[in-house]
């Protein structure tokens, strides 16, 4: 698989990383430890050299989880996890938290977790309003400076937070979602980090599994699948957007491809330091997105895209309303 570089200090990672968040958290049922394990290695097998994950998937587990799959091949893969959260005795988040002592306390277990000494790429996971950027920026230089961090990240940040981190301590990545499905961050955002010299790891590339044509008007979530809460998903709104995916699927029959690699391949066209990570639980999936990297889009196609998907408009927000006050601060 190619290579991509995020940020202007050499981060080299896959073209498609793996967002390993799915695997244990969110997304319903997860796999059994030793599935989730194999799944991991499966994909660096098939190119992939870049692994995402978070203190507050599972909690905690799925740090673990990503740990022991790459002890073995740890120099040769790039893992990215994330801080900002406070999370109580019985796993559940009760607030942002970006306090420079718990940072490096979120820091110090995540380093345990993932049996790694160093933590190549450490995100802000949502911006703390009661603390401002530059402690945050702050306290990530200076575990950089002492060897724990290699580089810096901020995760749903608005332009403001973003040049003032970066000013502090250049930033190696925005992670934020980006897809067919959801463009705003093309209005002022990539304009920014193409400026600033700063890449962009989209989640949810797929929007979180729509334009994978396997979700349709009467799928039923199951238990604990964060899907069932939102409201682009619910039976009206999902009826509507299904018009995006059927469009896709036109696409991508003429590509001889599936839409979901189309999705994909798109994204990767965009720009050349756009990274996305998408995450499934089963190998078939994972080789389907990897084959997106051979897609090849022309300019024509391209355009075709834009033109097929023009005018079809996404019903119902991405998160529900307390989630969405947590993004682009």
């Amino acid at each position: 698989m190619q290579t991509r570089t995020l940020g202007n200090n050499g981060l080299a990672v896959s073209a498609l990383g793996l967002g390993c968040m799915g695997l244990n958290h969110a997304f319903g049922p997860g796999l059994a430890t030793h599935e989730a394990v194999a799944l991991i290695r499966a994909a660096h097998e098939r190119g992939v050299t870049f692994f995402d994950t978070a203190e507050i998937y599972g909690p905690y587990s799925n740090e673990a989880i990503v740990g022991e799959a790459l002890a073995p091949i740890r120099d040769q893969v790039v893992i990215a996890t994330k801080f900002g959260f406070d999370i109580d005795a019985n796993g559940k988040t009760v607030g942002l938290n970006s306090q420079p002592a718990h940072i490096r306390a979120a820091c110090e277990a995540s380093l345990k977790r993932l049996k790694t000494d160093v933590i190549d790429l450490l995100y802000q996971h949502r911006v703390d309003p009661a603390v401002p950027i530059e402690d945050v920026a702050g306290t990530v230089k200076d575990l950089i400076a002492e060897g724990k961090v290699r580089h810096f990240g901020l995760s749903e940040a608005g332009v403001e937070v973003i040049r003032r981190a970066h000013a502090v301590q250049p930033v190696a990545a925005l992670q934020s979602e980006y897809s067919l499905s959801w463009r705003e961050p093309e209005d002022t955002i990539l304009p920014l980090l193409e400026e600033l010299g700063i890449g962009f790891v989209p989640f949810s590339p797929l929007g979180r599994g729509l334009l994978t044509g396997a979700i349709n008007a009467g799928t039923q979530f199951a238990e604990g699948d964060i899907r069932s809460t939102l409201p682009r998903f619910q039976r009206d709104a999902l009826q509507a957007n299904l018009a995006l995916v059927d469009a896709l699927k036109r696409i991508a029959a003429d590509k001889r491809a599936s839409a979901p690699q189309v999705a994909l391949a798109w994204l990767l066209s965009r720009k050349p330091w756009i990274v996305p990570i998408p995450g499934t639980k089963k190998l078939s999936r994972l080789e389907e997105n990897i084959g997106a990297t051979q897609l090849e889009l022309s300019a024509a196609d391209l355009a075709d895209i834009d033109s097929a998907l023009k005018g079809i408009r996404i019903v119902g927000n991405r998160y529900t309303e307390s989630m969405q006050q947590l993004v682009n601060r």
